[in-house]
Protein backbone atom coordinates (compact mmCIF):
# COMPACT_ATOMS: atom_id res chain seq x y z
CA UNK A 1 0.00 0.00 0.00
CA UNK A 2 1.25 3.26 -0.39
CA UNK A 3 1.01 7.00 0.22
CA UNK A 4 0.75 9.89 -2.26
CA UNK A 5 3.83 11.95 -2.17
CA UNK A 6 3.26 14.61 -4.83
CA UNK A 7 0.12 16.18 -7.13
CA UNK A 8 1.17 14.09 -10.13
CA UNK A 9 0.52 11.34 -7.61
CA UNK A 10 -2.76 12.45 -6.91
CA UNK A 11 -3.83 12.99 -10.75
CA UNK A 12 -2.97 9.40 -11.22
CA UNK A 13 -5.47 8.59 -8.94
CA UNK A 14 -8.04 10.98 -9.97
CA UNK A 15 -7.96 9.61 -13.20
CA UNK A 16 -8.38 6.01 -12.16
CA UNK A 17 -11.05 6.96 -10.01
CA UNK A 18 -12.79 8.59 -13.06
CA UNK A 19 -12.58 5.76 -15.47
CA UNK A 20 -14.14 3.69 -12.54
CA UNK A 21 -17.10 5.75 -12.41
CA UNK A 22 -17.85 5.90 -16.80
CA UNK A 23 -16.77 2.10 -16.40
CA UNK A 24 -19.36 0.99 -14.05
CA UNK A 25 -22.08 3.59 -16.05
CA UNK A 26 -21.23 1.84 -18.76
CA UNK A 27 -21.34 -1.55 -17.79
CA UNK A 28 -25.08 -1.08 -16.18
CA UNK A 29 -26.48 0.75 -18.93
CA UNK A 30 -25.52 -1.97 -21.07
CA UNK A 31 -27.39 -4.14 -18.71
CA UNK A 32 -30.35 -2.11 -18.95
CA UNK A 33 -29.82 0.13 -16.23
CA UNK A 34 -31.23 3.37 -16.00
CA UNK A 35 -29.48 6.07 -13.85
CA UNK A 36 -31.73 8.05 -11.34
CA UNK A 37 -30.52 10.84 -9.10
CA UNK A 38 -29.49 10.66 -5.45
CA UNK A 39 -31.30 11.53 -2.74
CA UNK A 40 -29.88 14.30 -0.30
CA UNK A 41 -32.55 14.34 2.09
CA UNK A 42 -35.53 12.36 3.50
CA UNK A 43 -37.27 11.61 6.82
CA UNK A 44 -36.08 8.29 6.41
CA UNK A 45 -32.89 7.29 6.37
CA UNK A 46 -30.84 3.83 7.30
CA UNK A 47 -31.06 3.25 10.46
CA UNK A 48 -27.47 1.17 10.05
CA UNK A 49 -26.10 -1.31 13.07
CA UNK A 50 -23.18 0.91 14.11
CA UNK A 51 -22.52 3.72 15.67
CA UNK A 52 -22.98 7.28 13.91
CA UNK A 53 -23.93 10.72 15.08
CA UNK A 54 -27.03 12.31 14.68
CA UNK A 55 -27.15 14.23 11.29
CA UNK A 56 -30.79 15.60 11.29
CA UNK A 57 -31.38 18.83 9.74
CA UNK A 58 -34.55 21.32 9.95
CA UNK A 59 -36.51 21.26 6.87
CA UNK A 60 -39.51 23.72 7.41
CA UNK A 61 -39.63 23.20 10.55
CA UNK A 62 -40.00 19.01 10.32
CA UNK A 63 -36.48 17.01 10.97
CA UNK A 64 -34.89 15.93 7.83
CA UNK A 65 -31.74 13.47 7.58
CA UNK A 66 -28.58 13.59 5.47
CA UNK A 67 -28.75 10.04 3.51
CA UNK A 68 -26.69 7.44 5.28
CA UNK A 69 -27.65 5.02 2.30
CA UNK A 70 -30.25 4.92 -0.16
CA UNK A 71 -31.45 1.81 0.36
CA UNK A 72 -35.65 2.73 0.94
CA UNK A 73 -35.46 4.75 -2.00
CA UNK A 74 -33.95 2.47 -4.20
CA UNK A 75 -36.90 0.18 -3.21
CA UNK A 76 -39.52 2.63 -3.81
CA UNK A 77 -37.86 3.47 -7.01
CA UNK A 78 -38.61 0.08 -8.44
CA UNK A 79 -42.14 0.76 -8.70
CA UNK A 80 -41.53 2.80 -11.40
CA UNK A 81 -37.98 1.49 -13.41
CA UNK A 82 -37.01 -2.20 -13.48
CA UNK A 83 -33.42 -2.13 -13.14
CA UNK A 84 -31.84 1.39 -11.66
CA UNK A 85 -28.26 3.01 -10.29
CA UNK A 86 -27.36 5.69 -8.49
CA UNK A 87 -23.83 7.48 -7.33
CA UNK A 88 -25.26 8.23 -4.18
CA UNK A 89 -23.46 10.82 -2.00
CA UNK A 90 -23.78 9.47 1.59
CA UNK A 91 -23.05 11.21 5.08
CA UNK A 92 -21.87 8.96 8.17
CA UNK A 93 -19.96 10.91 11.10
CA UNK A 94 -18.69 7.57 12.64
CA UNK A 95 -16.33 7.83 15.80
CA UNK A 96 -13.47 9.58 15.26
CA UNK A 97 -11.52 6.18 16.43
CA UNK A 98 -12.07 4.84 13.21
CA UNK A 99 -10.27 7.10 11.12
CA UNK A 100 -7.43 4.77 12.12
CA UNK A 101 -8.52 2.09 10.29
CA UNK A 102 -7.66 4.15 7.04
CA UNK A 103 -11.20 3.11 4.54
CA UNK A 104 -13.55 5.15 6.20
CA UNK A 105 -15.00 8.74 5.83
CA UNK A 106 -17.94 10.58 7.02
CA UNK A 107 -18.67 11.82 3.70
CA UNK A 108 -18.69 9.49 0.50
CA UNK A 109 -20.32 7.78 -2.71
CA UNK A 110 -21.73 4.40 -2.90
CA UNK A 111 -22.74 3.18 -6.43
CA UNK A 112 -25.82 1.80 -5.23
CA UNK A 113 -28.16 0.15 -7.82
CA UNK A 114 -31.62 -2.64 -7.37
CA UNK A 115 -33.07 -5.19 -9.54
CA UNK A 116 -36.42 -5.79 -9.73
CA UNK A 117 -37.56 -9.37 -9.43
CA UNK A 118 -33.79 -10.46 -8.58
CA UNK A 119 -32.63 -12.99 -6.23
CA UNK A 120 -29.13 -12.64 -4.29
CA UNK A 121 -27.57 -15.58 -6.42
CA UNK A 122 -28.22 -13.26 -9.19
CA UNK A 123 -27.04 -9.67 -7.82
CA UNK A 124 -23.60 -11.85 -6.55
CA UNK A 125 -23.40 -12.87 -10.10
CA UNK A 126 -23.98 -8.94 -11.32
CA UNK A 127 -21.35 -7.64 -8.78
CA UNK A 128 -18.82 -9.81 -9.85
CA UNK A 129 -19.11 -8.75 -13.45
CA UNK A 130 -19.29 -5.54 -12.84
CA UNK A 131 -15.95 -5.57 -10.78
CA UNK A 132 -14.33 -7.44 -13.44
CA UNK A 133 -15.68 -5.17 -16.06
CA UNK A 134 -14.09 -1.83 -14.33
CA UNK A 135 -10.51 -3.55 -13.28
CA UNK A 136 -10.18 -4.58 -17.03
CA UNK A 137 -11.13 -0.62 -18.37
CA UNK A 138 -8.83 0.51 -16.02
CA UNK A 139 -5.51 -1.38 -17.27
CA UNK A 140 -6.71 -0.98 -20.83
CA UNK A 141 -6.78 3.09 -19.84
CA UNK A 142 -4.82 4.13 -17.12
CA UNK A 143 -1.73 1.48 -17.65
CA UNK A 144 0.46 4.42 -16.93
CA UNK A 145 -1.45 6.11 -13.84
CA UNK A 146 -0.99 2.54 -12.27
CA UNK A 147 2.57 2.24 -13.12
CA UNK A 148 3.51 4.93 -11.72
CA UNK A 149 1.66 3.90 -8.55
CA UNK A 150 3.98 1.11 -8.28
CA UNK A 151 0.13 -1.02 -8.63
CA UNK A 152 0.60 -4.52 -10.11
CA UNK A 153 -3.32 -4.88 -10.64
CA UNK A 154 -4.71 -8.15 -11.50
CA UNK A 155 -8.22 -9.27 -12.66
CA UNK A 156 -10.00 -11.86 -10.67
CA UNK A 157 -11.19 -15.02 -11.74
CA UNK A 158 -15.22 -15.34 -11.79
CA UNK A 159 -16.99 -17.16 -9.35
CA UNK A 160 -15.54 -15.37 -6.32
CA UNK A 161 -15.22 -17.62 -3.52
CA UNK A 162 -18.35 -17.83 -1.24
CA UNK A 163 -17.19 -18.04 2.73
CA UNK A 164 -20.24 -18.41 4.76
CA UNK A 165 -20.21 -16.07 7.72
CA UNK A 166 -20.46 -18.59 10.68
CA UNK A 167 -17.17 -20.08 8.76
CA UNK A 168 -15.12 -16.72 8.76
CA UNK A 169 -15.96 -15.74 12.07
CA UNK A 170 -15.08 -19.49 13.51
CA UNK A 171 -11.61 -18.68 11.47
CA UNK A 172 -11.06 -15.01 12.14
CA UNK A 173 -13.71 -13.76 15.00
CA UNK A 174 -15.52 -11.17 15.12
CA UNK A 175 -15.52 -8.46 13.71
CA UNK A 176 -13.32 -10.29 10.91
CA UNK A 177 -13.47 -8.49 7.73
CA UNK A 178 -9.81 -6.77 7.89
CA UNK A 179 -8.50 -10.24 9.04
CA UNK A 180 -10.13 -12.20 6.48
CA UNK A 181 -9.09 -10.10 3.47
CA UNK A 182 -5.52 -10.02 4.69
CA UNK A 183 -5.58 -13.74 3.68
CA UNK A 184 -7.14 -13.05 0.36
CA UNK A 185 -5.46 -13.21 -2.65
CA UNK A 186 -8.69 -12.79 -4.55
CA UNK A 187 -12.06 -10.72 -3.93
CA UNK A 188 -14.55 -13.12 -1.63
CA UNK A 189 -17.73 -13.08 -1.23
CA UNK A 190 -19.26 -13.10 2.78
CA UNK A 191 -22.79 -14.96 2.62
CA UNK A 192 -25.50 -15.81 4.77
CA UNK A 193 -25.38 -12.89 7.86
CA UNK A 194 -26.95 -13.62 11.49
CA UNK A 195 -29.91 -11.56 11.50
CA UNK A 196 -29.47 -9.35 14.24
CA UNK A 197 -26.66 -7.63 13.12
CA UNK A 198 -27.58 -6.20 10.08
CA UNK A 199 -30.48 -3.98 9.14
CA UNK A 200 -34.69 -4.78 9.44
CA UNK A 201 -34.69 -4.30 5.43
CA UNK A 202 -31.98 -7.07 4.48
CA UNK A 203 -34.46 -10.74 3.88
CA UNK A 204 -34.82 -13.45 6.15
CA UNK A 205 -34.48 -16.76 4.78
CA UNK A 206 -37.81 -18.31 4.99
CA UNK A 207 -36.17 -21.61 5.30
CA UNK A 208 -33.96 -20.61 7.90
CA UNK A 209 -35.12 -18.24 10.40
CA UNK A 210 -32.45 -15.63 11.41
CA UNK A 211 -30.15 -16.48 8.75
CA UNK A 212 -30.31 -13.18 6.12
CA UNK A 213 -29.88 -13.34 2.11
CA UNK A 214 -27.46 -10.90 2.40
CA UNK A 215 -23.66 -10.42 1.38
CA UNK A 216 -20.53 -8.82 1.71
CA UNK A 217 -18.22 -8.59 -0.54
CA UNK A 218 -14.21 -8.93 0.62
CA UNK A 219 -11.34 -7.95 -1.39
CA UNK A 220 -7.79 -9.17 -1.01
CA UNK A 221 -4.51 -7.59 0.08
CA UNK A 222 -6.09 -6.46 3.36
CA UNK A 223 -7.89 -3.87 1.98
CA UNK A 224 -10.95 -4.78 3.69
CA UNK A 225 -14.81 -4.65 2.90
CA UNK A 226 -15.59 -3.44 -0.45
CA UNK A 227 -19.59 -3.91 -1.10
CA UNK A 228 -22.60 -5.20 0.96
CA UNK A 229 -26.12 -5.97 -0.66
CA UNK A 230 -28.85 -8.47 -0.64
CA UNK A 231 -32.77 -9.83 -1.24
CA UNK A 232 -35.00 -7.29 0.54
CA UNK A 233 -37.76 -7.34 2.62
CA UNK A 234 -41.17 -6.24 0.74
CA UNK A 235 -44.09 -7.57 2.49
CA UNK A 236 -45.51 -5.39 5.00
CA UNK A 237 -46.40 -7.92 7.53
CA UNK A 238 -42.75 -9.15 7.64
CA UNK A 239 -41.02 -5.50 7.39
CA UNK A 240 -42.87 -4.81 10.51
CA UNK A 241 -41.88 -8.27 12.13
CA UNK A 242 -38.73 -7.57 11.78
CA UNK A 243 -39.41 -3.56 13.17
CA UNK A 244 -40.67 -5.22 16.37
CA UNK A 245 -37.79 -7.88 16.36
CA UNK A 246 -35.31 -5.03 15.95
CA UNK A 247 -36.93 -2.81 18.77
CA UNK A 248 -37.44 -0.09 16.18
CA UNK A 249 -41.01 2.15 16.69
CA UNK A 250 -43.15 1.86 13.40
CA UNK A 251 -43.30 5.51 13.51
CA UNK A 252 -39.89 5.89 13.00
CA UNK A 253 -40.35 4.52 9.29
CA UNK A 254 -44.12 5.64 8.67
CA UNK A 255 -43.53 7.52 5.28
CA UNK A 256 -41.79 4.19 4.04
CA UNK A 257 -44.63 1.70 5.57
CA UNK A 258 -47.07 3.51 3.90
CA UNK A 259 -45.61 2.76 0.85
CA UNK A 260 -45.04 -0.76 1.66
CA UNK A 261 -48.36 -1.01 2.14
CA UNK A 262 -49.28 0.02 -1.40
CA UNK A 263 -46.31 -2.80 -2.50
CA UNK A 264 -43.16 -3.43 -2.50
CA UNK A 265 -41.81 -5.61 -5.81
CA UNK A 266 -39.64 -8.55 -4.80
CA UNK A 267 -35.90 -7.01 -5.16
CA UNK A 268 -31.93 -7.41 -4.74
CA UNK A 269 -29.16 -4.63 -4.95
CA UNK A 270 -25.97 -3.95 -3.35
CA UNK A 271 -23.94 -0.36 -2.66
CA UNK A 272 -20.41 -0.28 -3.64
CA UNK A 273 -18.08 2.43 -2.46
CA UNK A 274 -16.24 4.55 -5.16
CA UNK A 275 -13.56 5.79 -2.54
CA UNK A 276 -13.08 2.11 -1.37
CA UNK A 277 -12.90 0.82 -5.05
CA UNK A 278 -10.58 3.76 -5.89
CA UNK A 279 -8.05 3.09 -2.79
CA UNK A 280 -8.18 -1.29 -3.51
CA UNK A 281 -7.19 -0.36 -7.12
CA UNK A 282 -5.03 1.86 -6.85
CA UNK A 283 -2.91 0.60 -3.80
CA UNK A 284 -3.67 2.98 -1.16
CA UNK A 285 -2.67 3.17 2.62
CA UNK A 286 -5.61 5.57 2.99
CA UNK A 287 -8.74 6.51 1.73
CA UNK A 288 -8.71 9.89 2.18
CA UNK A 289 -5.77 9.47 -0.59
CA UNK A 290 -8.96 8.50 -2.91
CA UNK A 291 -10.75 11.87 -2.99
CA UNK A 292 -10.60 15.21 -3.48
CA UNK A 293 -11.62 17.36 -0.01
CA UNK A 294 -11.91 14.30 2.32
CA UNK A 295 -13.70 13.97 5.32
CA UNK A 296 -12.27 11.45 8.06
CA UNK A 297 -14.29 11.01 10.69
CA UNK A 298 -13.44 13.13 13.72
CA UNK A 299 -11.35 15.57 11.11
CA UNK A 300 -13.01 19.24 11.55
CA UNK A 301 -10.56 21.15 9.54
CA UNK A 302 -12.06 19.81 6.39
CA UNK A 303 -12.76 21.79 3.45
Amino acid sequence: MIRLSCEQDRVAVLRIQSEVLAAASAFLRRKGFLEILPVLLSPMTDPLHHETYSSVVDYYGVPYQLTKSMIFHKQIALRTLPRIFCFSPNVRMEPAERAAAGRYLAEFVQLDLEVRDATRAEVLGLGERLLVAVLEAVLENCGEDLARLGRDLRVPRIPFERIPYAEAAARHGEPFDDALSRTLSEPAWVIDFPRPIREFYDREDPARPDVLLDMDLVYPQGFGEALSGGQREHEPKRIRDRLRRDGIPEARFAAYLKIADRGLPRSAGFGIGIERLTRFIAGLERIEDARLFAKVPGDTAAL
